[in-house]
């Protein structure tokens, strides 16, 4: 059962995490940042490791507290800083705010799921962790392919019996073909656009 006052509060949490991203996004629409890619990366390069930095804090406290899309932060990671970098900000920053999800989730339990997801998302996914080994199998693949909801997944996979080990493993193993299939594909879409 859900507690109508946490459930308010984390919605208010997102909706204000929101409003901020919809404010510097009008912001660097109209100083220009948002419309040239040189300007935008010129800002972030001029944060020097900063930049990098809290980009990469972005990426993992996007995981924990949804607040846009993941692949846009994957596009962002590629355009700030290019192909290479901008896999390796995402992949890090992903794969620790995977990490985190997990051990709210594991410290939380399941109570956590209602707060955060719809019921129509947690019925669906809540028949995967009937079977132990099953689970392990289709959230690996659920994880290594970029069609599931990874987050709910992760808040998911911490409420289970699979091991941090396991997890971590999966995590680690699987998340790059997914994160390189979202920069790859909203890249070429980005590009075709602009």
């Amino acid at each position: 059962m859900t507690r109508p006052v946490e459930k308010t509060a984390l919605q208010a949490v997102s909706l204000t995490g929101f409003a901020l991203c919809l404010l510097v996004a009008l912001w660097g629409w109209q100083t220009g940042v948002l419309t040239s890619q040189e300007r935008l990366q010129a800002l972030v390069a001029s944060c020097g490791m900063a930049g990098a930095l809290l980009f990469t804090v972005f990426q993992a406290v996007q995981v924990v507290v949804p607040i846009l899309p993941g692949g846009l932060g994957c596009l962002a990671g590629v355009l700030l800083f290019g192909p290479v970098w901008g896999f390796v900000y995402n992949y890090i920053g992903i794969c620790v705010g995977s990490l985190l999800a997990f051990a709210v989730a594991r410290n939380c339990g399941k109570p956590l799921l209602s707060l955060l997801f719809s019921e129509k998302t947690i019925a669906r996914y809540s028949r995967w962790t009937e079977e132990k080994d099953r689970f392990a199998r289709l959230f690996a693949l659920a994880i290594f392919l970029p069609v599931a909801p990874d987050d709910f997944l992760c808040y998911l996979a911490g409420t289970t019996e699979i091991s941090w080990g396991r997890y971590t493993a999966i995590i680690l193993l699987c998340k790059p073909f997914a994160i390189a299939l979202y920069s790859l594909g909203l890249t070429l879409v980005w590009n075709a656009l602009v």
